[in-house]
């Protein structure tokens, strides 16, 4: 029996009308979705209220240039029946944008409820995260070790203070001594320095002083020149 055979076709349309079609699930729409609709339809309605606007402008020129009579009446009824339509497609314009705006508002506060779910359940997994690590922490423990640290560092800072001790010092000698005996010291080398030796302190011949002297006055009368006679005026 062949695939495509009436048989079959038929077997399979009984049990279609006995069990049902499954039917094919479209997705539901969304807040997005219906804004955006809602907003085609706004602008929609836009463009037919500015159409209506050309249209009075159009039969108010034609209104300034006709004359009171039948004629102008019949345009002015024109001009009153497209006032009347922008008049409703502005109150269902009004109406859109109210419905879009709600819609908007349900959509933020959809998305900020969104968000402080996912928020909670991040803190709550925080918290259950801190809970599992704080049981790793014995606070007892934690002090102790602070408090061995700290003796160990007053150790060390002791055999410093050992490594640095000085030896050999008579008992009852300090600093202000030590300090005193420095200074005596220097004084005395001072001292020292200042005195010339036996051996170098021979008597030394004073020497005239030739400063002031008159340098013919050491030489015999005979040998000093004769003095030159004064030229008299």
């Amino acid at each position: 029996m062949n695939a495509g055979s009436p048989l079959q076709s038929h077997a399979s349309t009984e049990a279609n009308r006995i069990f049902g079609t499954s039917k094919v699930q479209t997705p539901k729409p969304t807040v997005q979705d219906a804004i955006r609709a809602t907003d085609e339809r706004s602008d929609s309605v836009e463009v037919k209220i500015k159409r209506l606007d050309a249209e009075l402008i159009k039969y108010k020129e034609q209104m300034g240039k006709m004359r009171d009579g039948p004629a102008k009446d019949s345009v002015k009824q024109k001009a009153m029946r497209i006032l009347k339509q922008k008049k409703l497609y502005e109150g269902q314009k009004d109406q859109l944008m109210q419905q879009s705006f709600n819609m908007e508002q349900a959509s933020m506060t959809t998305e900020n409820l969104k968000n402080t779910i996912v928020t909670v359940d991040a803190m709550r997994l925080a918290n259950k995260e801190m809970k599992t690590q704080y049981k790793k922490i014995d606070i007892d423990k934690v002090e102790a070790l602070q408090d061995e640290m700290e003796d160990l560092m007053e150790q060390a800072n002791e055999i410093q203070e050992t490594l640095g001790r000085s030896y050999g010092l008579p008992e009852g000698i300090d600093d202000d001594d030590l300090e005193a005996e420095l200074d005596a010291l220097a004084d005395d080398l001072y001292e020292e320095e200042e005195e010339i030796p036996s051996y170098l302190q021979d008597d030394v011949p004073e020497l005239p002083a030739t400063s002031n002297l008159d340098p013919l006055a050491s030489q015999p009368a005979a040998e000093r020149p004769a003095a030159e006679p004064l030229m008299r005026a």
